[in-house]
């Protein structure tokens, strides 16, 4: 078992302490104000892997007599098959520590470093979108798209590029439509159909039935639809003045149709009309087809830094779908009839947050 690395920093007189229910409403105010808050810091995710996936969650809140200081979100993942981890937080892009001073920062990791140790983890995971602690391992696999977008429409369309604004105008000379969801119905029938397609086991539809549930002004699905029948869909998230579409895919008819482009193009129509100014394309691995996509779109990739604590691990965690170890099973998934996979995805897919 590794020493937890400890802050060569000043002390801070804010104490960490796990969250409580009380004090959640003072949690979700102190992330919308800070700089580097997230929609994945907010306290409802707690509930959403507690109650969608069954996770227990150690969400470390730091305070000192004027109120909130800073805040870690944690979560912790164990199976026989994939490890057991520590994750600031699973199934979301970003996490780690935010806090009013680096002291209080670097206490909230302190903490998080005893937290791993006591629970006995293979290892931390810090989901930052910056370097915070250069003496952890850290990974580059994944980087973020993120841009600015316009008021209005014709000058967000001008700014795609030229082959990849075609194809938005292709989608829209093929007659699709953008419908507003009340419920996943379509958007799970859709979704599960694309990730299986890719050879990864989709989650239970109850994750975005709790997700909607616990997040109502915050989550969105849009449906695109030809003829009546949807093709694409996606799930987005709004916090702030920024939209992330999260989780989206389309059949195998969506290709001939453009529906994928055209679906994205609706999504900042819909956006900005919402006052929204920063279009978060979310998160790739560098060098994947979905990486390329996003460049194409005219987006810069941001390098995203996740750090880890190792434990009992001896090196840094692979549970990306290019290691060999998964490379068969990736191709079997492929195969399998689709309401295959909805049986018997979401309980491997719990565990791959």
């Amino acid at each position: 078992m590794n020493a937890a690395p400890r802050a060569a920093s000043p002390t801070t007189a804010a104490q960490v302490a796990q969250l409580t229910r009380p004090d959640e409403a003072s949690w979700d105010r102190f992330v919308h104000a800070h700089p580097e808050g997230t929609f994945f810091h907010l306290a409802g995710w707690r509930t959403v892997l507690e109650r969608a996936f069954g996770h227990r969650s150690y969400y470390l809140l730091a305070q000192d007599d004027a109120g909130v200081q800073g805040v870690l979100p944690l979560a912790r993942v164990r199976s026989r098959l994939f490890g057991d981890a520590l994750i600031s937080t699973p199934f979301c892009v970003y996490g780690g520590a935010i806090a009013t001073s680096e002291a209080t920062r670097r206490a909230l990791e302190d903490s998080a470093f005893d937290l791993a140790q006591s629970l006995g983890v293979d290892y931390l995971e810090l989901r930052n979108r910056r370097r915070c602690r250069p003496e952890l391992p850290s990974k580059d696999l994944y980087v973020t798209f993120r841009k600015q977008i316009h008021p209005d429409h014709e000058a967000n369309l001008a700014a795609i590029p030229r082959k990849q604004r075609a194809m938005v105008r292709k989608g829209i000379g093929a007659g699709l439509g953008v419908e507003l969801d009340d419920g996943v119905d379509r958007l799970y029938r859709v979704y599960s159909d694309s990730v299986r397609n890719l050879g990864t086991p989709v989650f239970s539809r109850r994750y975005l039935d709790v997700l909607r549930e616990v997040f109502p002004k915050e989550c969105e699905v849009q449906s695109i639809t030809l003829a009546g029948t949807p093709v694409a869909a996606v799930l987005s998230f709004y916090f702030r003045d920024e939209v992330l579409p999260y989780y989206g895919g389309g059949t195998a008819q969506a290709r001939d149709c453009y529906a994928n482009d055209f679906m994205y193009w609706a999504l900042m129509r819909r956006a900005a009309e919402r006052g929204v100014r920063i279009f978060d394309y979310g998160r790739s691995k560098r060098d994947s087809g979905s990486f390329r996509f996003k460049t194409h779109w005219g987006f810069e990739p941001e390098p995203l830094h996740y750090e880890y604590f190792l434990v009992r691990a001896r090196s840094m965690p692979d549970l990306s779908p290019n290691n060999p170890r998964y490379r068969a099973l990736i191709g079997t998934w492929r195969r399998l009839p689709l309401w295959v996979t909805r049986v018997i995805g979401p309980p491997v897919a719990r565990y791959l947050g």
